[in-house]
Formats: C-alpha cells, sequence, structure tokens
C-alpha cells in the first residue's frame, strides 16, 4: 500500500474523534472573545478620546517592537493561505459526500478562531498611527498572493508536526510581545497579545494531540515524518515576506534578526520546541518502529543538543534594518 493511501486510511480511522478534539480545544463564538472586546467602541461617544489613550500609549515603544508587530500581524493576516493549503492535506476533504468531513469542519473552526488575531491586531496598527499602513496593507497582500511552500506537501502527518511546532513558536511571540508592552505602560496591547498568546497554545495542544494519536495508528510513519520535517528546518509561514517592490523573502531575514534582537522569538526558542514535543510524544517509548524509523527516532533524540550548540554561536546583525512599514526616527 502507498504512503498515500495508509495516510488516508489513518485519517478516515482517526475522523471520528474530530469531533470531540473541536469540543476540547475550540470555543464556540458566542463565548470567545472578540476583537471589539479591546478596541475603543466607535459607537460610544467616548471613542476619540479612547483612541487619543491608545495612540499615547503607543508612543513608549520601539522600532524594533513595532518591526515585530507588524509582521506579526501581517502573518496572522495570511491566513487565507494556511487554510487553503491544510484543505487540501490528504483525509481532509469538503467536497461531495465527504462536506461534513470532520477534519475539514476542524479546520474551518480553527480558521475562525485565527481571523480574530489579524482582524484586532491590524486595527490597533491602524488606530496607533505608529506604522504606514499602506505599506503594511501591501505586504499583506503580497504575501497572500506568494503562498508558501512549508515542505510538507498533502501529508497530514508533516502538516501536524508543523502546526504542532508553529503554534507554540506564535504563543511564545505573542506572549513576549504582551509582556514587553505591559513593563511600557500599554496595558490594552498587553491583554490583547497576551489573549491572543493563549488561543495559540490551545491550538498548539490540538496539534500535538493529533501526532499522538497518529502514533498510536502508524508509529513507524509518524516517526519518519517527524525526523523529515525537522531535517528540512520549520520555516516560518511569513518566509516569503517582502516589501513592496522587493523579492519574495527579500524581508523575512531582517524581521527574524530583529525578533531575535528583541527577544521576542529567538533560536533557543526553536530548541526549546523541538525538545518539549520530544517529550510529549514520548519518542523513546513508541514501540514497533521499523528499521528507518528506529534511526528517526535516534536522529530526533539526539537534535536538540545538537541545535544547542548550533544556537550558542549563532549570531544576528545588530542594526537596525528601516522597513517601509515604520519610519525609522517616528517610533523611537
Amino acid at each position: 500500500m502507498s504512503i498515500k493511501n495508509i495516510r488516508l486510511e489513518v485519517m478516515q480511522a482517526l475522523e471520528p474523534k474530530v469531533e470531540g478534539f473541536m469540543d476540547s480545544f475550540l470555543i464556540k463564538p458566542e463565548d470567545i472573545w472578540q476583537p471589539t472586546d479591546f478596541l475603543p467602541n466607535s459607537e460610544q461617544d467616548t471613542f476619540l478620546q479612547e483612541v487619543k489613550q491608545l495612540r499615547e500609549e503607543s508612543k513608549e515603544l520601539g522600532y524594533d517592537f513595532w518591526v515585530t508587530m507588524v509582521a506579526d500581524t501581517i502573518t496572522e493576516e495570511a491566513l487565507p493561505t494556511y487554510e487553503s493549503w491544510l484543505m487540501d492535506v490528504v483525509g481532509i476533504d469538503q467536497h461531495g459526500d465527504y462536506k461534513t468531513n470532520g477534519w475539514a469542519k476542524w479546520v474551518r473552526a480553527w480558521t475562525a478562531e485565527e481571523n480574530r488575531h489579524g482582524d484586532v491586531l491590524n486595527k490597533y496598527l491602524y488606530l496607533s498611527g505608529r506604522v504606514n499602513m499602506r505599506e503594511v496593507e501591501l505586504t499583506t497582500q503580497h504575501l497572500i498572493s506568494d503562498g508558501f511552500d512549508i515542505g510538507t506537501d498533502r501529508d497530514p502527518y508533516k502538516n501536524f508536526v508543523y502546526t504542532s511546532f508553529q503554534e507554540l513558536a506564535t504563543n511564545i511571540s505573542h506572549k513576549r510581545v504582551g509582556q514587553m508592552a505591559k513593563k511600557k505602560g500599554n496595558v490594552l496591547l498587553g491583554k490583547m497579545c497576551t489573549i491572543i498568546a493563549g488561543d495559540e497554545m490551545r491550538h498548539h495542544l490540538a496539534y500535538r494531540e493529533f501526532v499522538k494519536t497518529i502514533f498510536g495508528e502508524d508509529p513507524s510513519g509518524m516517526m519518519i515524518a517527524f525526523a523529515d520535517m525537522m531535517k528540512r528546518k520549520i520555516v516560518m509561514p511569513a518566509h516569503f515576506l517582502r516589501e513592496s517592490g522587493g523579492t519574495i523573502g527579500s524581508a523575512f531575514e531582517n524581521f527574524s534578526n530583529c525578533a531575535q534582537r528583541l527577544g521576542v522569538y529567538t533560536a533557543q526558542d526553536y530548541v526549546d520546541i523541538l525538545s518539549k514535543l520530544n517529550a510529549f510524544w514520548e519518542l523513546e517509548s513508541v514501540r514497533s518502529l521499523n528499521e528507518e524509523a528506529e534511526k528517526a527516532r535516534e536522529y530526533l533524540i539526539k537534535l536538540p543538543a545538537r541545535l544547542e550548540r548550533i544556537a550558542e554561536r549563532m549570531k544576528f546583525p545588530q542594526d537596525q534594518y528601516h522597513f517601509k512599514w515604520v519610519e525609522a526616527n517616528g517610533a523611537l
């Protein structure tokens, strides 16, 4: 049987459990927070006063902070790419007799939760007056238009490894941005980023549970897929990031350096996430592995220590790159 057919059988076998995953890890629209819970209320007479306060509080935040905020927002705004990608994964089917496919329902509901993140951050950026929104919008349109290639193809195993990793990475990034905002006296932005981080953690817990469940069905296939993803490296969803007039991916390295310099998301975080996934999936206890999967396990168990040594030697530019999104002298 082909790898694709094995993946399909496993996804179909697990589909009845998806409803339970949704109940455990997602929140009904009526019960979850919405962007307007945090932003100035345009229906109230106090709207302009609230906007003025928001703009005053935003003045204390530095250049690297705003670059990171913009890139985080653009990453969240590229949600159409992520949904269309996941809808094409083997076992996720929204057509014909399968339009009620449990996995497709999960992707739609997950997308609906994620959609609020870009909404609230985008509106905050607009009201803050600290960034060039037209340049931000151009970059967002480019990122959606350019798509991405995260090395997973249509393989559900690889895609769930990626989402397990990436959701925790975004949790870390949003949480730290929130902490930095709070330290500068920006309580509102601190709350916004913290609650977004909470959503990302729930989603991380769900995707890592998907992988754990697959380990129970196809341990060798799952182990090999996990190792393959780590050999390719987990690229960020905005790795094609570019500014207006730039080439695909030209802005991503400069943004990554900025996030590293600010301490929002670092090479050490990458190592820590891998270590946490290895521990949760209990790699050393997985049984019934074939020879290739045993080698994959050995690679994965040794990988954090190897990456730790690399992270310790890595150096990043300290000079600020001037993005079109943020005026160099306007947000310092």
